[in-house]
């Protein structure tokens, strides 16, 4: 076919014919409109339009749009199809090329289609004549509430949480503000099914559930093209990035480029919990390959069956991708790295935490809500941070992320230095506990934990050597803390503070159950993945869930408030701080040191307002003049997923 120009091409004002040398184009409009063709990538056709009427302000209407060959605009029947092929598709063979035409208006059927602008069965019967909806439709009208009760009906009937995570992701696909009022709404009963632990089960089976794709996939094939791949995005102001390499999923290992469901899952909460627009977020998965043999060989597998690119190659396609978002979005986009590899993700933040607005949530992130957590339950076992003794089963991104904030918010409380701060803090790898004897082969981030003591291989010993009062799992090693462990931190702890944080809930170190009846009912527990409520000796047990969604949302939502240019230690510090202000007594008195996901919005905006305050005290934020009020400000900037009525 031949392609359209400006030279050649006649603008038409009313219905009718315009040509273009060897070629036709058929309008039919059913009202004044302004009509763009656009291709399939989503970039209007250069210099190529159809003026019906300038001056019309509502343009969603419908228009139907045909381009074919003079030659074959015949209306005759085809092997594929019936008559009045206008796109060649039908008259086309295998071997010719064809245009894949579309129009950017959403109106009637398509409009039923665009996710974004979807309402279902709550279109009133004045959108419905507006909007050519009139048929396209059951007669009965509903409203926004009804639609809720009506999906959480539905997806109450599954019984497999995957099933539950596929219907909610169906929904997001169709109806994009019932998905996230839903989600809302329902936060504590839906937060596991659309993040962790299903979304787990998710990635791990990503090849077999992909129907449509979310978010942009940037492999090895794209070196030199990831500026143009960032373009072929239709939003165009984007605000925050999540971007995974997929080689540390949750607790699970190397999923390669199936690890999409965590950027996609992620984004979700930022606007559910946060109130981040979902146009101005954008995942994004980086296929390197994968060292998964079991992903290698599954014939429904979506990512680059190759081994994972590292060293040189690796680093240039992460420097492009890094260079490019800074230049296709400015210098304000938050990226948010997610799940890499402990070598990769402490190199990362730490080349590119001067040059760009980063985040590394399994490393910063978490600290953050696990010292909110430590903060909390200083108000149930008494003494300061400095106070207390630290032991870490797992010395990766969290492990230590977690214990550089510990050290780094005693040493503020103290104005003792961070180098003997840190002496309160021990850490256990897979090789025992981590000593000064140790040192010379020890990988850079675990050197500063590597303290005079001498070696203890077995981690019951270190604990029985160590006598921490506070023990924090992020091992991914499921069933670790074992009776002996617990039992043990309770013989020399009235109320010890256990955190297994591992995820998914199989990778948990010990499940609320065992640190309650193994500790007699002293312990005060919180865990990375939610567990049900525990009856023992005739008392109910809520335990906490030490989960990110607390911070990230929030944490995200003050740096866009606040226009930050650079994330500064001091704000995670300050998010600490605003999550643990947000628990009563009440809570207390529960033996939570976490509030209740119901109120999380208001969380939110109170962890944005803190970190925002902190930009603005730091000379970070470049969003003037400071509001008066950010708690207030922070709220109003919140998305909401109210349906808009349309003209």
């Amino acid at each position: 076919m031949t392609s359209l120009n400006s030279s050649s091409f006649v603008k038409n004002s009313i219905s009718g014919v315009s040509r273009t040398q060897g070629q036709s184009l058929r309008l039919s409009v059913r009202r004044p409109m302004v009509v763009a063709m656009v291709h399939s990538n989503g970039r209007p056709e250069r210099n190529v339009g159809v003026s019906v009427d300038s001056a019309v302000k509502d343009v969603n209407a419908p228009v139907a749009v045909e381009v074919a060959d003079s030659d074959s605009a015949k209306p005759t029947a085809a092997v594929g199809g019936g008559v009045e092929d206008v796109y060649g598709e039908d008259t086309a063979t295998e071997d010719h090329f064809i245009t894949p035409w579309s129009v950017s208006v959403a109106s009637g059927y398509s409009l039923l289609r665009d996710p974004h602008h979807n309402k279902g069965l709550a279109f009133t019967e004045k959108e419905r004549d507006a909007h050519y909806l009139r048929g396209l439709l059951p007669p009965v009208v509903v409203n926004h509430d009804l639609q809720v009760k009506k999906m959480m009906h539905n997806i109450r009937q599954y019984e497999i949480p995957l099933q539950r995570y596929q219907a909610m992701m169906d929904l997001q696909e169709k109806n994009e503000r019932l998905f996230y009022k839903l989600l809302i709404e329902n936060v504590e009963e839906l937060l596991p099914i659309v993040y962790t632990p299903t979304v787990g089960e998710a990635c791990q089976k990503y090849g077999t559930i992909f129907k449509n794709p979310q978010g942009l996939y940037i492999s090895l094939k794209d070196k030199g093209k990831v500026l143009e791949i960032l373009k072929n995005w239709p939003q165009k102001k984007i605000q925050v990035i999540v971007v995974t390499d997929g080689e540390r999923i949750l607790g699970l290992g190397d999923l390669g480029c199936q690890g999409m469901g965590i950027p996609v899952g992620k984004l979700s909460l930022y606007t559910a919990l946060g109130g981040i627009r979902p146009s101005a977020c954008l995942p994004i998965t980086i296929d390197v390959g994968t060292n998964n043999e079991k992903m290698l060989n599954d014939e429904f597998y979506i990512g680059l069956r190759q081994r994972r690119a590292s060293g040189k190659e690796y680093a240039e396609l992460m420097n492009e991708f890094m260079s490019a978002v800074k230049q296709n979005y400015g210098e304000k986009v938050l990226i948010q790295f997610e799940d890499f590899a402990n070598h990769n993700a402490f190199d990362l933040l730490e080349k590119y935490r001067t040059t760009h607005l980063v985040f590394n949530d399994d490393i910063q992130g978490t600290a953050s809500v696990v010292l909110a957590g430590l903060i909390s339950a200083l108000k149930l076992v008494g003494g300061s941070l400095a106070d207390h003794k630290f032991l870490f089963l797992g010395a990766g991104e969290a492990g230590t992320g977690i214990a550089e904030l510990i050290a780094l918010e005693i040493s503020k409380q103290t104005n003792a230095p961070l180098e003997e701060t840190r002496k309160k803090i021990w850490l256990v790898d897979s090789k025992g506990l981590i000593v000064s004897s140790r040192v010379d082969s020890l990988q850079h981030f675990k050197k500063p934990w590597a303290h005079d003591h001498e070696p203890v291989h077995e981690f019951l010993d270190s604990v029985k050597s160590i006598k921490p009062t506070v023990l924090i799992g992020s091992s991914g090693a499921g069933q670790t803390f074992t009776k002996e462990v617990v039992e043990a931190m309770s013989s020399f702890n009235e109320k010890p503070i256990i955190l297994a944080l591992s995820n998914p809930t199989s990778q948990s170190e010990c499940t609320a159950e065992q640190a309650y009846t193994w500790s007699e009912g002293r312990a005060i527990f919180a865990s990375g993945s939610p567990f049900a409520p525990v009856d023992y000796n005739g008392k109910n047990y809520v335990s906490g869930q030490s989960n990110n969604a607390y911070i990230f949302p929030g944490f995200g939502l003050g740096l866009i408030i606040s226009g930050a240019i650079r994330v500064h230690d001091d704000m995670l510090l300050a998010a600490s701080e605003a999550l643990a202000e947000q628990v009563t007594p009440e809570h207390f008195a529960n033996g939570l040191i976490y509030p209740p996901f119901t109120n999380i919005r208001k969380i939110s905006a109170h962890i944005a307002a803190r970190v925002a305050a902190k930009a603005y005290e730091l000379g970070l934020a470049t969003r003037l003049p400071q509001p008066e009020d950010l708690v207030a400000y922070a709220e109003s900037c919140m998305y909401s997923p109210k349906y808009r009525n349309y003209r």
